[in-house]
């Protein structure tokens, strides 16, 4: 009875291992997006506003950082914008990444070919990569991105007036000018407020905005922001 038993055992050991085994298989999805990433998540660390994700894919693995979600280990997800960006380092985390990749769209729904505007489902627009070398001073009379972020509750309801570096700008989304801008100032992970406004701007301007801070915005559609600073004008 006791070999039966460890027969048994053995048996049904094996078929759980190959059930997790084939749990974790991922099956390639057909006519994704030409630049749509089809990946596993393998490790998931969580921060104050970011998720860092180690993914697998084809045998080989790299990092993904996306807004702060609630990502399952073992599980399938896609992504189709991001930039890399080489020795990260995260103050948080006292750690630096050699290469990770910032990513806007990472989701659980496939990114088809012709539908590569996909609604974020795992959380809000990831502000730009850090451009290095920017440096600008403070506004008379304002402040820097790293004081606005070390305590947002300070300024929340308060216009502000900021000094910084255009490093994207997306017009006409949701009825309004959205603007990535830097200082080269820091706060821990935090170095990119964004701006809504209605004025139009350039790449690489540096601008003087004044507008009002607001933390924790949710315009849905995955547009969710712990800080950010509206119905801003330049001056």
């Amino acid at each position: 009875m006791k070999l039966d038993i460890t027969k048994y055992a053995i048996s049904l050991a094996f078929i759980v291992s190959l059930t997790a085994c084939q749990s974790r298989s991922t099956k390639k999805v057909e006519n994704l997006a030409p630049n749509a990433h089809q990946v596993v998540a393998e490790e998931v660390i969580l921060t104050s506003r970011y998720t860092y994700v180690l993914v697998s894919a084809d045998e080989n693995e790299y990092w993904v950082a996306i807004p702060k979600a609630n990502i399952i280990e073992g599980n399938t997800y896609f992504w189709s914008v991001g930039s890399e960006i080489n020795n990260f380092t995260s103050t948080e985390l006292n750690r630096t990444f050699p290469s990770i990749f910032f990513v806007q769209d990472f989701t659980d729904q496939p990114i088809l070919s012709g539908n590569e505007n996909v609604p974020l489902t795992m959380g809000g627009k990831l502000p730009s990569a850090e451009k290095p070398g920017i440096s600008v001073e403070k506004a008379e009379g304002g402040i820097t991105i790293a004081e606005l972020f070390s305590d947002p509750a300070a300024y929340s309801g308060k216009t502000v007036k900021i000094n910084g570096e255009v490093v994207k700008f997306l017009p006409e989304i949701i009825n309004r000018n959205w603007v990535h801008l830097q200082d080269g100032t820091r706060d821990g992970d935090n170095f990119d407020l964004t701006v809504t406004t209605d004025a139009f701007v350039n790449v690489g301007d540096v601008v003087t905005f004044e507008g009002i801070v607001a933390i924790d915005k949710d315009f849905g559609a995955g547009y969710f922001y712990p800080v950010i600073v509206e119905e801003a004008v330049v001056k």
